[in-house]
């Protein structure tokens, strides 16, 4: 799909302007209960008032969620016209804008468009807090955001995978129709909205890897699928990747993720990805990714129902990914490290049973009570690792429990960090980016949960705040470096009839990424 900008002159709008482009569609949003301005005024005076009438007849009156298709439109080069409520203008804010746009690709994929000028990306009033929505944001965040919700709109996993139906069935999704999208923006904001085409574009781009890699069935995405898939990106943007085997990850001396990969049979790989984007100098961020490519629990074996969706429990691997691909593509001026333990986690009579007592690569050791509790095994070994790149800040991602669902459902990621600048940080990226998260407490008190009498600790802290404990138990592999961890059980996959991956906290993650960057 193509994106470009175009500088509107609101004042030459009409004969010989952009209303006289050939497009087979304009779309244009309005406010509700208000005088018309910027593009539907000028298209309301190229049309000779029809936007004024339809308002007088009731026909559309700019309320938040509607729209209306028109077809044919004299005065004008657009084959169709469609009209977008915004709602009222002091209630619009970024989940308004969020909407408005979700609102026309609905519309516009009952149609047959494939080229569109789209002017909801275009200046909007500069307008106060909007209580629990945040406020309108600048054209960058404007186009950025337009470009996600687009691209998310169309995105079909058949489509980019078609071996995934050799037998040459269809495709169950209809085919996404817009192949070239031309955003109108003020002619002050030309400049910076075309930077703004190139970053949204590699974001998005970030966002469907983390996708693909996470809808990707378990006997195609295994580990060392996600250790071609981090070659690839060092091949394409010049990155350093190395990619450690079982016996390195031995040598490593990482007892705690060897654990996790004893009953597989496929290999484990511990993959270190570095974007280079800043002077040596500068102290890196550190992102780790939980890979866990299928998770049957081992030995603490899960219920069968749903299983097919732990696929996905390597999400957080797929996030770290995506992210550092997107980084790389928009050049920002930033060292960022990617770390990703990645294996398989089966029942077998090779495999680790509770109650074993195994010693991580920081020498403390761990009694492992529930083999299920696996991502933390896993995680664990990989923070140690990062203390060597001696990280302005590290974050960890991870589908980690079933107990940050409960705790937050799906609408908000679980964030857990010792430093407040730091979390304000993540927590003002999600907030900025729609992909939020919200804080939990990480107590010294629910470490006691974490007692064991045979080992330093127990992998498990029981039922009670489990997201917490799982949290709590990261935390001690952490004390030399300023971390955070993200758990992405809730919003890192959907399930029933939308069933698939979200793509987050990619949109998060490189938001935090490019505010550090400034």
């Amino acid at each position: 799909m193509e994106f470009s900008t175009k500088a509107l002159d609101l004042s030459k709008a009409g004969q010989n302007g952009f209303l006289a482009s050939r497009t087979d569609c304009l779309v244009v949003g309005m406010f509700e209960g208000q005088s018309l301005s910027g593009v539907a005024k000028a298209l309301d005076t190229a049309t000779r008032g029809l936007v004024t009438r339809l308002v007088k007849l009731g026909d559309f009156e700019g309320k938040r969620g509607s729209h209306l298709l028109l077809h044919e439109v004299a005065g004008i080069g657009a084959t169709r016209v469609l009209l977008v409520g915004l709602g009222k203008e002091a209630e619009f804010g970024d989940k308004a804008f969020a909407e408005a746009a979700r609102t026309a690709l609905r519309a516009l994929n009952g149609t047959r468009a494939a080229n569109v000028i789209w002017c909801l990306a275009q200046s909007m009033p500069q307008l106060p807090q909007v209580p629990a929505q945040g406020a309108a944001h600048d054209v960058q965040w404007r186009v950025i955001t337009t470009i996600a919700l687009i691209r998310e709109a169309g995105y079909r996993l058949l489509e980019r995978h078609p071996e995934l139906r050799r037998n040459g069935a269809k495709a169950a999704d209809k085919p996404f129709g817009l192949r070239k999208v031309v955003l109108t923006v003020d002619a002050a904001e030309a400049k910076v909205a075309a930077q703004a085409v190139v970053r949204g574009m590699a974001i998005a781009n970030g966002v469907e890897l983390t996708k693909d890699l996470g809808n990707l069935p378990s006997n195609i995405c295994t580990p060392t699928y996600l250790a071609d898939t981090a070659r690839g990106i060092a091949r394409r943007f010049k990155l350093k990747v190395e990619v450690l085997g079982r016996k390195q990850i031995e040598a490593l001396k990482m007892g705690a993720f060897l654990a996790v990969t004893k009953g597989a049979a496929e290999p484990p790989q511990f993959i270190v990805l570095r974007y280079d984007g800043a002077g040596v100098r500068q102290a890196p961020v550190v992102l780790v990714g939980k890979g866990i490519t299928f998770d049957t629990g081992g030995i603490s074996l899960k219920p069968g129902e749903g299983m097919d969706e732990m696929k996905y429990d390597m999400c957080g691997a797929a996030s770290v990914l995506g992210t550092i691909q997107a980084v790389a593509e928009m050049g920002l001026k930033l060292n960022v490290v990617a770390i990703i333990p990645t294996c398989e986690n089966m029942p077998s009579g090779t495999a680790t049973k509770p109650g074993d007592v195994v010693t991580s690569m920081s020498g403390q050791t761990i009694e492992i009570l529930n083999t299920d509790a696996e991502g933390r095994l896993i995680l664990c070994d990989a923070l140690t690792y990062a203390e060597r790149f001696k990280p302005a800040a590290v974050v960890d991602v991870a589908t980690l429990t079933g107990a940050c669902i409960i705790a937050l459902g799906h609408h908000n990621t679980g964030l857990y960090a010792r430093s407040d600048a730091l979390a304000d940080q993540l927590l003002q990226a999600g907030r900025k980016s729609l992909d939020t998260a919200w804080r939990m407490p990480l107590d010294d008190e629910y470490q006691e949960q974490l007692k064991s009498n045979f080992a330093d600790m127990a992998n498990i802290g029981g039922r009670p705040a489990g997201s917490v404990t799982a949290a709590c138990f990261l935390a001690r592999f952490t004390d030399k470096y300023d971390w955070a961890h993200l758990d992405i059980a809730g919003t890192a996959w959907k399930s029933g009839a939308a069933k698939g991956a979200t793509g987050r906290p990619v949109p998060m993650l490189t938001q935090f990424l490019m505010d550090r960057a400034g």
